[in-house]
């Protein structure tokens, strides 16, 4: 196990730079970048100063077409150049993937081009958010799908089985976010009660609340958030449970186990669960990575809630390139770890598989 889990981590080295190479690729042909933003920018306040001064137009300098820069019309050389160096876009495409590199080799993700902040500092800051959505979602959604698609494989065909196939298609069919703006209209004062918060996670001046009452209100404020993520994230998981338990129930040892005399809770729990529950238990941290990464998105956005997603978002319509493709770097990082994370948790679930024989 030792020297598989060597090769994994070392295969995480290219996989993670080859990811950041390509999306780095991507972006140099991407219009609109932050240089092009803020001459643009520039421009609007040039063209606003002269019509205050009476100044009647514009005064414009003789363009270079080789720039690139559409928004650079009206504003002289110089500038468009200091504009350029502030950004550090002043070197060619490879001499800045180069110097990226080595910062990230060191953690140093730069500063953000529109945030008065580091990338590492904005990262931190906003990641408790988004993983206590993601963490008590994910634990949810197991929680519910696990039980309940037991029950399904158990009762299969029954009236159970077909009325909770329904409510499970419903879940499927429909996306978290607009489960989440149903829950804004019904319960946070859209249309109906105003029961639940809108914003945050906390109430403004609750840190100087007694502990008990700050639980209190965290919990409520992650109510709406919490069930939304669920809604939309069990259903997948309820099958896969049901699947998984009525493939293995169907099995030779489960034949023979019970004309031996065990018990079906004997034969369902102490058979069938540990071989059923590989493939569910050891998609946990794949299943905790989607909902931070990428369902979380639109729901933070829903709630107002300043965690990741809503700052890969910001970051992504601003072209802040420091803060995308650091926080690109950290989630591919995590990913990647938490798919080693999966392996061993196999191994966990089921001593027999040996990943160092098979390799």
């Amino acid at each position: 196990m030792g020297a598989y889990l060597l090769r994994r981590l070392l295969l995480v080295i290219p996989t993670l730079f080859g990811i950041i190479t390509i999306n780095f690729a991507v972006v140099q042909f991407a219009p609109g970048g932050p240089v092009e933003q803020m001459l643009a920018e520039l421009r609007g306040q040039t063209q606003t100063l002269s019509r205050l001064t009476g100044g009647g137009s514009e005064v414009t300098q003789p363009s270079d077409s080789s720039s690139g820069y559409r928004g650079r019309r009206g504003l002289d050389p110089q500038t468009v150049a200091q504009v350029q160096k502030m950004f550090g876009f002043d070197k060619p495409p490879l001499t800045r993937y180069f110097e990226m590199i080595g910062s990230y080799l060191r953690f140093d993700f730069g500063r953000s081009f529109f945030r008065d902040d580091t990338v590492l500092h904005l990262v931190l800051q906003k990641m408790p958010v988004s993983v206590s959505i993601g963490l008590w979602s994910t634990l949810l959604i197991y929680l519910v799908s696990i039980p309940l698609g037991i029950a399904k494989a158990v009762r299969d065909g029954t009236r159970f089985d077909v009325a909770t196939s329904a409510a499970v298609l419903v879940g499927y069919a429909i996306p978290g976010f607009l489960f989440a703006i149903l829950l804004v209209v019904l319960f946070a004062g859209g249309s109906f009660v105003d029961w639940f918060p809108l914003r945050g996670l906390t109430t403004e001046g609750s840190a100087t609340w007694p502990w008990s009452q700050r639980i209190a209100d965290y919990a409520w404020h992650m109510v709406l958030p919490t069930i939304a993520l669920v809604a939309g994230g069990f259903a997948s998981l309820t099958i896969l449970t049901k699947n998984c338990f009525l493939d293995e129930i169907g099995k030779q040892y489960v034949l023979t186990a019970r004309a031996k005399g065990a018990g079906e809770q004997r034969v369902l729990y102490g058979h069938v669960f540990r071989n059923a529950m590989l493939l569910i238990v050891a998609g946990f941290p794949a299943a905790f990575i989607g909902i931070l990464f990428s369902s979380a998105l639109l729901v933070e956005i829903v709630f107002s809630l300043d965690g990741l997603g809503l700052l890969g978002f910001d970051s992504a319509i601003r072209r802040d390139y420091p803060v995308m493709f650091g926080t690109l770097y950290m989630f591919t990082l995590i990913g990647l770890l938490l798919q080693i994370v999966g392996d061993m948790m196999y191994t966990l679930v089921d001593p027999r598989i040996d990943f160092e024989r098979r390799g």
